[in-house]
């Protein structure tokens, strides 16, 4: 099958008294869920996806944002995860090079820590698990000679510079759920599923949408919801008496971030070791800014009960002002700090002790003892891909037709594909910069920083958001700098915004650049249109 053709459906027999049928009903809306809506839309499963929030509205929105195999994780013998990590990365480069480029990171070396000679295995390990074709390999730095060690104490002497590379998180969900969507499955937001029942023929769900309650039929149902995995087992499904649904547990961590700014001129990113063995990165950040991050801190489940948000709390952000101020010669101070942000990682409950330790691998759960369910337990961004083609497949068994082929290893997300815009794809960094000249080419009346972020933003679908506007007074309203009304109404029309926190803070990160009155005139627009 030709995965750039949308393949027709084989759905189960309709029972209209029972409601909507459906081959496979996803719950939850993060990246493995979207990820895999998308791979069994493909496929030509009919698939619904159902969000009790905004799409990456929590864990999948909260990561320190990084493509990468996990160098800290060959530590922990994590090879297998290591090496999956690592074939991923390049083929996530390619699919999305407006969401995702190349980053280099600088290792400053302290003896204290670790030896010379552990860091250089460590990273030669890192250069030759799985073949490179974009990024370049590992070397070492005399900082005091680079510019590198610049914003470093001078103690600091030696590092070493390693690739991996960067991801806009958010936006990275939000694709893989406009594929998913374009291939034939429905994608609910705001619509959490409040009962699941299974039978000998599937599962009725039911999911309370915005316009009141729906019930759906499905074949099979995928558990997606990432941190609440376990107790959506536990308290929205029902089984025949005997029957156990959640065998494995989860232990919740929470990872923190903070946001300064910017604490160095050049566009390398850091590691650095911190002496209780954990690791944080400072990360230049949309232009102005510094990411550094991140904490691991265990949390019990009655701390996200009914989908609640985490938060930073006051020892994270003392602990990573701390450990960053280590290596940079100005300290990192609390009064630094701009915005943060936390989520939970759902990690599969391997009994390490240190929550540091516990493995970021996922597993797939399949219960056939009724209608097929798979539980989704761990994983982390740059390993959805394969999670989800992972999953497909084990759907495609369960559900008795096995043979669909995989098809996303070499497709394209949208927007990825930019071949319209730049001629035949050359490499992901370059290839983007291509684009920004071409849109700057095509529109002139856009001003560089308004063409270069919608670039980042949309790829080769800014074409869909500009339409056919010619001049700039075409693109309406300038609700708040650089954001115009051309662009909120796409926002709305295809990308599931709904709210002005969808748009600054997921959808893009403007929020960050604006003043709290800038903010309060986007969410006035959209009162506005209610």
């Amino acid at each position: 099958m030709n995965a750039r053709e949308k393949p027709a459906a084989v759905t189960a027999e309709r029972n209209s008294d029972q409601g909507d049928w459906l081959d496979v009903l996803v719950v939850g809306g993060g990246i493995n869920g979207a990820g895999i809506a998308r791979d069994l839309a493909g496929r030509g499963w009919k698939v619904l996806l159902c969000e009790r929030d905004d799409l990456a509205s929590h864990t999948s929105s909260s990561s320190t944002k990084l493509i990468h195999g996990g160098l800290r994780y060959l530590e922990y013998y994590e090879f297998s995860l290591v090496r999956k990590a690592l074939q991923e990365r390049e083929l996530l480069l390619k699919s999305a090079p407006h969401i995702m480029w190349p980053l280099r990171f600088v290792m400053p070396h302290d003896a204290a820590m670790r030896p010379a000679w552990m860091i250089r295995m460590g990273i030669f390990l890192y250069d030759h698990l799985a073949r490179r074709e974009v990024l370049p390999g590992s070397s070492s730095v005399q900082l005091r000679r680079s510019p590198l060690g610049a914003p470093l104490k001078a103690r600091y002497e030696r590092g070493f510079v390693y690739s991996d590379g960067w991801v806009d998180d958010a936006r990275l969900v939000l694709l893989n759920a406009l594929d998913a969507q374009a291939k034939g499955a429905e994608i609910l937001t705001r619509s959490p599923c409040t009962r699941v029942k299974r039978d000998a023929q599937g599962w009725t769900a039911h999911i309370q949408t915005p316009a009141g309650e729906r019930i759906v039929r499905a074949r099979a149902l995928v558990n997606a919801a990432g941190p609440w995995a376990e107790s959506f087992l536990r308290e929205c499904t029902e089984a025949a008496r005997g029957e156990t649904l959640a065998t494995k547990s989860l232990r919740l961590v929470k990872g923190s971030h903070i946001i300064v700014k910017r604490c160095f001129e050049h566009d390398h990113a850091y590691i650095f070791q911190n002496p209780d063995k954990r690791i944080i990165f400072a990360i230049p950040y949309e232009r102005d800014y510094t990411l550094i991050g991140t904490t691991d801190v265990e949390l019990p489940q009655a701390a996200i009960a009914g989908g609640a948000k985490a938060e930073i709390d006051a020892q994270e952000v003392a602990y990573l002002c701390e450990q960053a101020s280590r290596y940079f010669e100005k300290p990192v101070e609390r009064e630094d700090v701009v915005w943060s942000y936390a989520g939970v990682r759902p990690l599969l409950d391997d009994a390490s002790g240190d929550a540091s330790a516990v493995t970021r691998d996922y597993s797939l759960e399949s219960n056939t003892q009724g209608a097929p369910l798979l539980s989704v337990w761990g994983g982390k961004i740059t390993t959805f891909r394969k999670l989800a083609e992972d999953a497909a497949d084990l759907l495609g068994e369960m559900l008795g037709q096995p043979a669909r082929p995989a098809w996303t290893e070499k497709a394209y997300l949208p927007g990825g594909e930019l071949s319209a815009w730049i001629g035949r794809p050359q490499r992901p960094d370059t290839d983007f910069e291509r684009l920004v000249q071409a849109v700057q080419k095509r529109y002139a009346y856009l001003p560089e920083p308004l063409a270069r972020r919608l670039s980042r933003a949309y790829g080769a679908r800014i074409s869909r958001v500009l339409g056919a506007a010619a001049t700039i007074a075409d693109l309406g309203a300038e609700v708040a700098p650089g954001l115009y009304e051309i662009e909120l109404r796409y926002l709305q029309r295809e990308e599931w915004a709904l709210s002005a926190e969808d748009v600054l803070w997921r959808r893009s990160k403007l929020g960050l650049h604006y003043d709290a009155a800038q903010r309060a005139r986007v969410s006035a627009w959209f009162a506005d249109q209610t």
